[in-house]
């Protein structure tokens, strides 16, 4: 982590509430229509009615994978349910799964994808923030596989927030293989080109992906997903019935 040359915080893994995207908290509801909640609501609901084999949740990054066809073929066969709310940060995250969104269900693999909206937080405390989804979700789901996936870059031109989102997936891959049950996965699959810039065919608006540019995050995610579910003792054994 000194390679950044930036002093790191005191037991920074040991903060707890000192990290502020540590905090669960519920989003605020700007807009006055209660989507937010509305929608945490409909995924406590899913808990109790559906099976899923593997729970992805997170942000827009997670909500919008939904929308594409890649998510009918590779995921939806593999029981999977979508816990991904527009603009969340970890704490939000955090809040959701300590409300509901973890009960209920005892999903083998859950996908953990957020982050980048942590626009308040320095690259430490967003770090710290994932870790603690990490360590709530080996808690309260221990039999559950955990993927992180990592940050992507952002905007058309080199600027600070890719940097930011770099230094995240750089602490991460230090502190994640000190806990258990998760590996992180970098799913930048070259999107940023030779001259610096990411092109509208992978990132429609600089941010968010297109179905090529999830296309490209999904193979290897699904094929990691069913490397770890083939892992499952219950799978084998399913297997061999």
């Amino acid at each position: 982590m000194e390679s950044w040359g930036e002093p790191q915080p005191p037991n920074r893994m040991n903060q707890g509430d000192s990290n502020p995207a540590a905090v669960p908290h519920a989003a605020e509801d700007v807009q006055g229509d209660g989507r937010w909640m509305s929608q945490h609501n409909r995924f406590v609901s899913d808990c109790k009615d559906k099976e899923p084999d593997v729970l992805f949740v997170g942000d827009s990054m997670v909500q919008l994978l939904q929308q594409y066809e890649i998510w009918r073929e590779l995921f939806s066969p593999l029981h999977a349910l979508n816990f991904g709310i527009d603009g969340d940060t970890t704490g939000h995250v955090l809040w959701r799964l300590k409300n509901g969104e973890l009960e209920n269900i005892k999903p083998k693999v859950i996908v953990v994808w957020v982050g980048t909206n942590n626009h308040g937080n320095t690259a430490e405390e967003v770090a710290g923030g994932i870790e603690a989804i990490v360590r709530l979700i080996n808690t309260q789901q221990p039999q559950a596989k955990v993927i992180v996936l990592g940050l992507l870059p952002r905007g058309e031109k080199p600027n600070p927030l890719r940097q930011k989102n770099a230094k995240v997936n750089h602490l991460l891959k230090a502190s994640l293989p000190k806990l258990p049950n998760v590996q992180l996965l970098d799913v930048d699959a070259g999107f940023v080109h030779s001259d610096g810039t990411i092109s509208y065919h992978d990132m429609f608006d600089f941010l968010h992906l297109t179905g090529g540019g999830y296309a490209k995050i999904c193979k290897p995610l699904h094929e990691l997903i069913m490397q770890l579910l083939e892992e499952t003792p219950e799978e084998k054994r399913a297997a061999l019935a």
